[in-house]
């Protein structure tokens, strides 16, 4: 079966600085599952090929493995979910 991704929207935890930064530090997964985030690797302003969308690109360290978590400007952040068809 081949793998599909989709736009998926999440909880984001974060901390802000009084420069303005925004770091996000843990992810809720829709069914209540807390991940957090080791480390952030890059932050760019990017799109999404996989799922659509374009925003903040977060190349996150999570469980051990790279992920991509998007914050777009309708304050809303999501991640490439991958799927089975």
């Amino acid at each position: 079966m081949d793998d599909m991704i989709r736009k998926t929207y999440v909880q984001v935890t974060a901390d802000f600085y009084p420069d303005g930064r925004m770091r996000p530090t843990l992810i809720t997964w829709y069914d209540g599952r807390k991940f957090p985030i080791d480390r952030i690797k890059d932050i760019r302003r990017a799109a999404s090929l996989k799922a659509g969308g374009v925003g903040i690109r977060y190349t996150c360290m999570i469980l051990g493995r790279e992920c991509y978590l998007f914050y777009e400007e309708n304050y809303q952040w999501f991640v490439e979910e991958k799927v089975m068809r």
